[in-house]
């Protein structure tokens, strides 16, 4: 059900190993301590903590950055996705398996999405043992190309699985509990990806530790790397788990803190300081990816059968003036950006608004897909939230990011002390919902200009935007809200706002043309208000004449 796979889709990087640790020696500590209660191996216990980590990060900023080693390439490039699914890990020797804690954690093995491997510690006390690798933790069918790998090939990521004491299951299902050796919840693979399930038990979209220019034309994406993970023994039965990360590449090093609390939805907070090492062009703070392939708006003449196939449907921002605005995502014709200039943000992420399965008619569960809101700690400053649409033919590629990029030039030898929470559910958090009280943008229809009958007269594109929520069902009975529409050039056309005919309270549709020659593409922004009163977000839409 939740089980973290690759999901139709080619994660873009995977994760390394380095052979610094904290408050190890450098180089590898090859004195194993004996095995524990669960069966895993570890090495020697040596001192850590999150300040000796962050000073790892910025001592190992002031060096040449040194590539990371690939364990057997040849063997690794030939665990293709089939072969990769049928290694599965023990659960009988998960780590924390009989606690303490309630979530014990599992392993991925390396393959050809995931060939860098990566250390993984435990630490209890202040004390880290490295958790060693060996095949035998793994169920490999005879045969496997990967029994070739090394003894000590390594990791490729980790996962939290459900409470040992039996999470309560989506809609009553399983006896009403999950079992955690079949299910889990959080989990760390390939390059900084790491991602959670939702209040609908279904992963979906990825958060990042670092993007560093992505979609830009000419200059290559680098892919920062999570080398190393420090998991803390939980406490008794607590819901929250930490985790604590090295992350290197050639234009920054970081360390990363990771209190992710597991309820009905999943909250991390994170805390990361970051050292630059190269000037970089576009510095992505608290990246997002996903995917976006169509939908009803824009479905066009593909041809896929299916109504819509995408992770998720917009872009939805909550600016430091207050402002709530809505962009619905596109796939663009080629790579395109859209800045949202602001100051000290309240928030942004990658929603997934539309939940009926009848708009997807597929098994994967797009309509239980999470969306992911991203919530500053303190003051970010200047900068903008950055939408990157990269144009794709299918559902297999993540050909969206959105991210938080400061104003000021990201050059060598700064650093950035930054901390934020990520909110993995079905919608925004239900704080951020209430302050703001407006409705919501949750369709947008476009269609021939002009009106039926009048085919010698119609030219232009009709949009039809639709809004739902408590300002709009609770305007007074003959108060009908009035459409602010503006577009960044081309005219505007017969704007009107009426009820949507299904006697849904607080279901309004603005409608109106709009005549622009072909070049650039259009920004258009609606809203609707009563008078001096804003009863939407502001809905932006980019839209490309043909």
């Amino acid at each position: 059900m939740s089980d973290f796979v690759v999901d139709r889709r080619v994660l873009l990087a995977s994760a390394l190993a380095q052979t610094v640790v904290t408050g190890l020696a450098a180089g590898r500590v090859e004195a194993q301590a004996p095995a524990a209660p669960d069966g895993l191996m570890f090495t020697a216990p040596a001192p850590f903590s999150f300040d000796a980590l962050k000073a790892r990060a910025r001592e190992i900023s002031a060096k040449p950055y040194v590539p990371p080693p690939r364990p057997a390439p040849e063997i690794v490039n030939r665990i293709d996705y089939a072969t990769h699914g049928g290694l599965r890990f023990k659960p009988e020797l998960a780590l924390f398996g009989r606690g303490p804690g309630q979530f014990p954690v599992t392993f991925f093995h390396l393959g050809q999405y995931f060939q860098k491997s990566v250390r993984i510690f435990a630490v209890e006390g202040g004390q880290a043992r490295e958790v060693v690798y060996r095949p035998d933790y793994f169920d490999m069918p005879i045969g496997s190309i990967a029994r070739r790998l090394p003894q000590d090939a390594g990791f490729a990521g980790f996962r939290f699985q459900e409470s040992r004491n039996g999470h309560p299951s989506r809609g009553g299902r399983d006896g009403g509990k999950l079992d955690w050796r079949t299910n889990d919840w959080a989990a760390f693979l390939g390059a900084s990806y790491f991602r959670a399930i939702g209040d609908d038990y279904q992963y979906g979209l990825s958060a990042r530790g670092l993007a560093i220019d992505p979609g830009l034309p000419g200059i290559p994406e680098e892919f920062p790397d999570f080398t190393q993970f420090y998991i803390e023994a939980p406490a008794h039965d607590a819901p929250t788990v930490v985790v604590y990360a090295l992350l290197e590449s050639w234009g920054a090093t970081g360390a990363y803190r990771f209190a992710m609390t597991r309820g009905t939805d999943v909250v991390m907070a994170v805390d990361c300081q970051l050292h630059v090492r190269h000037d970089i062009s576009r510095f992505c703070i608290a990246p997002i990816t996903s995917m976006y392939w169509y939908s009803e708006t824009n479905k066009g003449a593909t041809s896929d059968w299916r109504p819509e196939v995408h992770d998720s449907d917009g872009l939805a921002i909550w600016t430091g003036t207050g402002e709530r605005i809505w962009r619905q995502l596109n796939n663009p014709p080629r790579p395109i950006t859209s800045s949202f200039v602001d100051d000290n943000p309240m928030g942004f992420g990658l929603m997934q608004r539309d939940r009926d399965f009848a708009h997807y008619q597929d098994g994967v569960a797009y309509e239980r897909r999470p969306s992911l809101w991203v919530e500053p700690v303190g003051r970010w400053g200047r900068g903008a939230v950055q939408l990157i649409e990269l144009p794709t033919d299918d559902e297999v590629h993540d050909n969206i990011v959105a991210a938080w990029v400061p104003a000021e030039p990201v050059t060598a030898g700064r650093t950035f002390d930054l901390a934020y929470k990520l909110h993995w559910r079905g919608g925004e958090p239900a704080a951020v919902t209430e302050r703001t009280n407006l409705a919501h943008a949750i369709a947008t229809r476009l269609g021939m200009g002009g009106e039926p009958g009048q085919s010698t007269q119609r030219a232009g594109r009709k949009f039809v935007v639709e809004f739902l929520g408590p300002p709009l069902a609770a305007l007074p009975p003959g108060v009908k809200p009035q459409a602010i529409v503006t577009a960044s050039r081309g005219e505007i056309v017969n704007p009107f706002v009426e009820p949507v005919p299904n006697d849904i309270a607080g279901h309004w549709r603005a409608v109106f043309d709009l005549k622009v020659a072909p070049g650039d593409p259009v920004e258009l922004r609606l809203f609707l208000r009563a008078g001096a009163q804003v009863l939407t977000e502001t809905w932006a839409y980019q839209y490309q004449a043909p």
